[in-house]
């Protein structure tokens, strides 16, 4: 069993996809726009909206992250939840926050704490909150 993230961007997906290509080294796995469904969208989508990402997903390191342009609102609403991104040392965490924080929303500092060499939380431009931390007992931290 396993759980993914989905995020709905709502209008954004596109953006968000090259941002987080060139902010995490993401790489985009799979793209599928509504006019390249063989059915009818299941959900209304705005008119001129059939190139808006009906699904996409792309990876950053081993983990995969699926998204969408949902209903194209342009609100997206990313509440109640964090995407942690643990990292092999602080060098990177400093270079991976700096990245998302561009345009977004520093929440906590990245800095030293009694847990780990680096943590911090941003929210990025679309409003995804992120946790960085250097992890220091294996891959979950």
């Amino acid at each position: 069993m396993q759980i993914q993230p989905y995020l709905f961007f709502e209008g954004r997906c596109e953006e968000a996809l090259e941002f987080y290509r060139q902010a995490l080294g993401a790489e985009i796995t799979a793209l599928l726009r509504y006019r390249e469904s063989p059915e009818p969208a299941g959900c209304p989508i705005p008119p001129g909206g059939e190139d808006k990402v009906m699904h996409s997903s792309f990876a950053v390191g081993n983990c995969t992250v699926m998204a969408s342009d949902g209903l194209c609102t342009g609100q997206p609403g990313f509440q109640g939840f964090s995407l942690s991104l643990g990292v092999a040392d602080a060098a990177e965490a400093d270079r991976l926050f700096a990245a998302l924080a561009d345009g977004g929303q520093v929440q906590m500092p990245l800095g030293q704490t009694f847990f780990s060499p680096r943590f911090g939380m941003v929210a990025d431009r679309f409003g995804v909150s992120w946790m960085i931390i250097v992890a220091t007992d294996g891959p979950c931290g």
